[in-house]
């Protein structure tokens, strides 16, 4: 699986209009690989289902959703977002479109001990509706995201898909060194609810550290990286969420 070549092809389908059947055979590999993800955080569990739209509150003209469960653990909206992307770049390796849909909800209870966190629409798609040019795509510039030595990865990651386009985050690089803070501008929250700006942001860091772990690997760099545990208030500008040792191999 080319993730890396897939960060140039996905995009967030809003509306699945010219949509066709997922075949049966797309279905099972879909499946097939919903067992292969790497989560984050090994100890935190999940469950990941697919149920056709209609079971679902979503009216995007999806196919199916797909439902992300996770026990409230730790960094779990992390975690979530971290395998949900590993998934959204697959789909579009298959010309399966897909939505990130927050504020849907499936008529199914959870699974015992666990919360429902988010869902994906996914529908097949016409090869020709993808992204063509990433870079045309609207996207904080560089300044904004960005501390410290530029390293060529650096306009690559920011195209993390992220609520409401919010990209929060920002990376500082010193020495060797990557510090991958989730960012919040005071009194800035766009279109989401208050409540919900730092529950979808966690979603959201948790997306962009598979964009930037992606890079880095497709780069030639070896990396360890440490998690931090968010224990900040709702109203800290900035947080660390990760830090990568980084060296050429």
């Amino acid at each position: 699986m080319d993730y890396y070549k897939m960060l140039f092809k996905r995009k967030s389908f809003h509306l699945f209009r010219g949509a066709d059947e997922i075949s049966t055979e797309e279905f099972c590999q879909l499946e097939g690989f919903l067992k292969t993800v790497k989560p984050l955080d090994k100890n935190i569990h999940t469950d990941i289902r697919i149920v056709p739209e209609s079971e679902t509150t979503c009216s995007r003209g999806a196919q199916y959703c797909i439902l992300f469960y996770s026990e409230p653990d730790g960094n779990y909206l992390r975690n979530i977002g971290y395998i949900g992307e590993q998934i959204d770049l697959y789909l579009a390796s298959q010309d399966i479109g897909a939505l990130w849909f927050g504020i849907g909800r499936p008529e199914q209870a959870a699974p015992s001990g666990m919360d429902f966190v988010i869902m994906m629409a996914i529908a097949k798609m016409p090869a020709g509706q993808f992204r063509k040019d990433m870079f045309k795509a609207k996207r904080k510039p560089l300044s904004e995201i960005w501390e410290g030595e530029l390293l060529p990865l650096a306009d690559i990651i920011r195209f993390a898909p992220s609520a409401c386009n919010t990209q929060p985050w920002i990376v500082v690089h010193q020495g060797d060194t990557l510090f991958v803070y989730q960012y919040k501008k005071p009194g800035k929250r766009g279109i989401m609810p208050a409540d919900k700006v730092r529950f979808y942001n966690k979603i959201d860091i948790g997306i962009f550290l598979f964009f930037l772990e992606t890079c880095l690997t497709h780069d030639g760099y070896a990396f360890t990286d440490a998690q931090d545990t968010e224990n900040a208030a709702d109203d800290t500008e900035r947080i660390l969420v990760a830090q990568y040792e980084i060296h050429a191999k």
